[in-house]
């Protein structure tokens, strides 16, 4: 993710305010960051958006298997706004959302207000590290239990939990991520299949 920071403090609502004009922004903590080039959609490649489609079909096979109501599972930049707290408003690779704020949230709202139980960045070729850990702050800070960070091109999985060392899981490995989804166990390998 390559970003350019504009100037001066913005609010949630002022962020949802702006106009949809094909400038692809985050609000990180107040200040309002555009992606890619001039704002240009991030180009990502294949294997970014492959990783995507198969964290997502894992966990949608995963939430199959949870009792009802089960939450939802969300991919392509969803958007969140993080926290009343501190104004945050991000797009996340995928994500799952219990139950819970799934349904505080209306079905036709922009974003889900509230952390996800589990956000997912798949890194792209873009990325420029110092934003990357600033987005895995940002999600801990917000009390997002679990957040993974995935690499297509060395294939492991860092896992960061809040108040916790991250963990790396690489393609010969298989993570789980209880308590906060129950039962689900992949190879590492699945992602990057």
């Amino acid at each position: 993710m390559t970003v350019a920071t504009t100037t001066g403090l913005m609010t949630s609502e002022d962020f949802l305010a702006l106009p949809d004009d094909g400038i692809e922004r985050e609000l990180i903590r107040g200040v309002v960051k555009v992606r890619g080039e001039r704002g240009k959609m991030t180009r990502r490649s294949r294997k970014h958006t492959r990783v995507v489609a198969n964290v997502s079909h894992l966990l949608c096979e995963w939430l199959l298997t949870q009792p009802l109501p089960r939450g939802e599972i969300l991919s392509g930049e969803a958007a969140f706004q993080l926290s009343p707290d501190f104004d945050s408003n991000v797009g996340i690779d995928v994500a799952y959302v219990s139950a819970e704020l799934a349904s505080a949230s209306a079905a036709d709202a922009f974003d889900i207000e509230g952390p996800p139980t589990l956000a997912v960045e798949v890194l792209s070729p873009s990325d420029q590290h110092r934003d990357i850990v600033e987005k895995i702050e940002l999600y801990l800070d917000a009390s997002v239990p679990l957040v993974w960070v995935l690499d297509p091109d060395l294939k492991v999985v860092h896992v960061h939990r809040p108040n916790e060392e991250p963990v790396s899981f690489n393609v010969r490995q298989e993570l789980t991520a209880e308590p906060h989804l129950p039962g689900f166990k992949v190879a590492v390998a699945d992602f990057f299949a």
